[in-house]
């Protein structure tokens, strides 16, 4: 570990998750000692989302007004090249699955700089790996609780009175009459039991019918055929298909449009969802 060198961190916050992000960080402190810089760039929908990992880690991030597709990229692109040429950093991190900054890794490293990437595990292709000096694939934790456990119920303190039990009032003790003298027993004719009938079976409501299937949905499936497939798509990939094709609005997230039909899609994770499926799918 050498903490004298220069070390320059650029998250594609729009492209990997939250918990990628933390991993990165931790990464390149244990293996360099010191982040000189740490920029993450993204949507303002995603630093909302992300805003107190980005406190917690002396993140700064870098919003982006999306004006089409790869704006954040290219925002990204340029501010690399113009902190490399002000800040003269050694090493230069780039945090992101995206293979379209492999132009920007030839020239940074046209500059001087060694520059080493970091994606999430099976979202990078092959091809853009080697054009790094060295890239290292993380792997999402899934299911990891983002939010801080809620506090501890204080519990009531004892009670240090406590009420003297009441003294049993006297009970008069009465005795019984005598029990008059038994009678002989007469032979009973026993007949068979009847047979337990069969409890009837219990047949189980019929699942609720499912709405019929709204215009605009048939749309979305169209831009997403992976999910009528029964795949699971990557949030950022279906965003960006959806704006493209004007389905999604610029600065509209496409959480929102995947909520307003709960019968028909799920996010995963519940906190901070990076994946979507489709539920329509016919049961076998």
């Amino acid at each position: 570990m050498n903490s004298q060198l220069r070390v320059m961190l650029l998250i594609d916050a729009d492209n990997v998750s939250a918990d990628v992000m933390e991993q990165a960080v931790d990464k390149v402190l244990t293996e360099r000692g010191a982040l000189h810089v740490r920029r993450a760039y993204c949507t303002p929908e995603a630093a909302l989302a992300n805003q107190k990992l980005f406190k917690a880690l002396s993140i700064r991030p870098i919003v982006n007004l999306s004006t089409g597709k790869n704006s954040t990229d290219i925002l990204l692109a340029t501010d690399a090249i113009d902190l490399v040429i002000a800040e003269r950093p050694d090493v230069v991190v780039i945090v992101s699955s995206d293979s379209d900054f492999a132009p920007l890794v030839i020239r940074l490293r046209e500059k001087g700089c060694r520059v080493e990437g970091i994606g999430q595990l099976g979202k990078t292709g092959e091809d853009s790996k080697g054009v790094y000096d060295t890239f290292v694939e993380i792997e999402h934790r899934k299911g990891r609780a983002s939010a801080p456990p809620p506090p501890a119920r204080k519990r009531a303190p004892a009670r240090t009175a406590t009420k003297r039990a009441a003294a049993p009032e006297p009970v008069a003790v009465v005795e019984p009459p005598p029990a008059p003298a038994p009678k002989p027993a007469r032979a009973r004719r026993t007949k068979a039991a009847a047979p337990a009938e069969a409890p009837a079976p219990v047949v189980p409501p019929p699942p609720p019918a499912r709405p019929p299937m709204p215009d605009d949905l048939r749309s979305i499936l169209a831009v997403l055929p992976e999910l009528a497939r029964g795949l699971t798509l990557d949030l950022g990939i279906a965003t960006e298909r959806l704006r493209s094709e004007e389905l999604l609005g610029a600065r509209a997230p496409a959480t929102r449009l995947f909520r307003k039909y709960p019968d028909w899609f799920a996010l995963s994770p519940e906190q901070q969802p990076n994946k979507v499926a489709y539920l329509g799918l016919p049961k076998a």
